[in-house]
């Protein structure tokens, strides 16, 4: 058994999808810093339990 989940987020920068492997114990409500794979861009992502599972959001680090 998995001690991660992996999910997937939309880059704010150049919209191509990323891969982001999730501790479910320990980075929920967890706010990240990450670089996208492809453009290199620092991306901001919150990692929330909506109640229906676990949802990535992501905004550019400059907003």
């Amino acid at each position: 058994m998995s001690l991660t989940a992996a999910e997937k987020f939309e880059c704010p920068y150049c919209m191509t999808f990323n891969d982001l492997e999730i501790d479910e114990v320990n980075d929920i409500g967890q706010q990240q810093i990450v670089d996208c794979q492809i453009c290199c861009q620092p991306i901001e992502v919150l990692i929330i339990d909506n109640g229906f599972g676990i949802e990535v959001i992501a905004k550019r680090d400059d907003e």
